[in-house]
């Protein structure tokens, strides 16, 4: 009896575990993939069927400004001189199989804007940024 109680929770626990997997929502920890650092937290979230991406806090080094605005943002875009905490920073993503794709992310360091795709793989969210031919991949942890 305690064999066929054991084979019963496998079969009606396995499925709820499975689909347990992270989802892109959520608040994620950023990592510069050239010094290893990481960079802020920006939650991920849905809005009128799209995702979107906003930055909730930065990390900051003693001689940096705690609370900078985008002043390298492009002049025509609406996020130019305005504050980086807070700014959405990926907009108008769409479901795209497993990926979230046809959207933009904004690197405000640089104030450049490119086109962009997310998904997972396993805990870890990837964000791939492109400019024409050209892409880079950054790799983000869950954050806490």
């Amino acid at each position: 009896m305690k064999y066929v109680i054991s084979i019963m929770a496998f079969v009606f626990v396995s499925p709820v575990l499975c689909n347990a997997q992270t989802s892109v929502f959520g608040k994620w920890k950023t990592i510069d993939d050239e010094t290893g650092d990481p960079k802020s937290i920006v939650e991920i979230y849905k809005k009128e069927d799209k995702v979107y991406g906003k930055i909730i806090r930065l990390f900051r080094n003693g001689d940096e400004d705690p609370d900078p605005i985008c002043d390298l943002c492009p002049k025509n875009d609406s996020r130019y001189g305005q504050k980086i905490i807070g700014m959405e920073i990926i907009k108008n993503l769409e479901k795209d199989g497993k990926e979230y794709a046809n959207g933009t992310v904004l690197k405000p360091d640089e104030g450049k804007i490119f086109k962009c795709k997310i998904w997972l793989e396993k805990d870890k969210l990837k964000i791939r940024g492109y400019w024409g031919i050209f892409y880079r991949t950054q790799t983000w942890i869950k954050a806490n």
